[in-house]
């Protein structure tokens, strides 16, 4: 409305004063209420032109928005396996500490694992005390026919020289015997020496393995126990919590709760602009915003972040092509703002929603030597109209707890 008037000033009163008192044409006689359209024509096209580049213009360069919402991350309370609920450690809202437990699955299966692999380590541990035993009756063993064969070896030897001096006094077949039976010790020293060495192998590679799959079994049954106790990743608040005793939790379809994480929804706001305005929306840019959470107040905000694609446009491939005419809605490009004083978004409450407006600064172009007059009557034109949008936004502000209230039904 406040463009329209501006136009008509320099349109529509001009061209009616030259037909009032230049050709001496009088309203209600020669311009009358049918003949307003003939005779003002001019004006009156000219004043629609202007106020529609005039709007175009200003919104472009100041851009406004009421899809502005205060989002925040949330974290979905899941088990890593499907369980039942053994024991509950929250109530269905309230805050929670960094790895505070939440709840407990049955664990019965986990810990009965954890005994095994308790009981599989103590085994292989009286096993190795079991070798160290075996090593010591292979050395005796060892000793025992390294003797025999000493003493075999030296009777031999005895024999031999008897048989060397007088072959009469020793039969050949008793140096054949004892030959046999050194031989035969000998393969005696050869099994207690590869008897003993196994029991130490045992004791020194064998064992210790086993020992060692058995506390990894031990450590893994652990971890899938430590699982069953699901707590909190991250500091925040538990909302919408409704899960207890006996109830059967699986990730892949049944979420315990909602984590909100502590500071989520405060650094900044989600702003939905027009495409129209992908070209004049930039980092450093300063806003206001005002939400119905928050009412009677002007946010001053800076823009943050620009969103360089549209989400509309997204597809993830498949088995079907894509139809563009699927896409209803033309989409937004999404920007970032964040309040330019410290704790500006205290008191909003996230997912609130609220009214943007930018604004674009044309100083350096307006004080610029290139910048022709008209061009820069149009510029001061528009900063001008950029301090109405303010105002209308305050009174938005005004408005917008009302406006939330009818639309209630309260």
């Amino acid at each position: 409305m406040l463009e329209l008037l501006l136009c008509s000033l320099v349109t529509i009163l001009p061209d009616y004063l030259y037909r009032r008192y230049v050709q001496g044409k009088r309203f209600g006689k020669e311009i009358n209420f049918y003949s307003v359209w003939f005779e003002l024509r001019w004006g009156i096209t000219g004043c629609l032109i202007l106020t529609v580049l005039l709007i175009t213009t200003v919104f472009y360069n100041h851009p406004s928005t009421t899809n502005v919402t205060l989002f925040f991350r949330t974290v979905p309370i899941l088990p890593e396996a499907s369980g039942r609920v053994a024991e509950v450690f929250v109530d269905f809202s309230g805050p929670i500490a960094k790895g505070a437990p939440i709840f407990r699955l049955d664990s019965s299966k986990q810990e009965a694992a954890a005994e095994s692999a308790r009981r599989k380590i103590a085994e292989t541990e009286a096993q190795i005390l079991v070798a160290r035993s075996d090593v010591v009756k292979a050395d005796g063993q060892l000793q025992q026919a390294k003797s025999e064969r000493r003493q075999t070896v030296d009777e031999l030897e005895a024999k031999q020289e008897l048989y060397r001096r007088n072959p009469g006094n020793v039969p050949t077949r008793e140096i054949e015997r004892l030959q046999e039976r050194e031989r035969g010790q000998l393969g005696t020293i050869t099994a207690a020496t590869a008897s003993k060495q196994s029991a130490e192998e045992r004791i020194s590679t064998l064992l210790p393995a086993e020992k060692a799959t058995a506390e990894a079994e031990l450590a893994q049954a652990q971890v899938e126990l430590d699982k069953t106790i699901i707590r909190a990743g991250v500091g925040g608040r538990v909302e919408q919590f409704s899960l207890r005793v006996g109830d059967v939790v699986n990730p892949m379809m049944r979420p315990a709760g909602i984590l909100i994480p502590e500071g989520a929804g405060y650094r900044s706001l989600q702003a939905g602009f027009g495409q129209i305005e992908a070209q004049i929306m930039k980092v450093g840019m300063a806003a206001e915003v005002t939400c119905v959470s928050k009412p009677f107040t002007i946010i001053p905000m800076v823009v943050t972040s620009v969103q360089d694609y549209i989400a509309a446009g997204q597809f993830r491939g498949g088995e079907q092509l894509i139809d563009v005419q699927q896409v209803a809605r033309p989409g937004t490009l999404l920007v970032f703002l964040e309040p330019l004083y410290e704790g500006g978004l205290d008191g909003v409450t996230p997912g609130s929603s609220c009214i943007a407006n930018a604004y674009s600064s044309n100083h350096d172009e307006i004080v610029s030597k290139d910048t022709g007059a008209f061009r820069a009557f149009v510029l001061h034109v528009v900063d001008a109209l950029a301090l109405v949008h303010a105002l209308i936004l305050r009174l938005q502000a005004l408005v917008l707890p009302f406006q939330t209230l009818v639309f209630s039904g309260h």
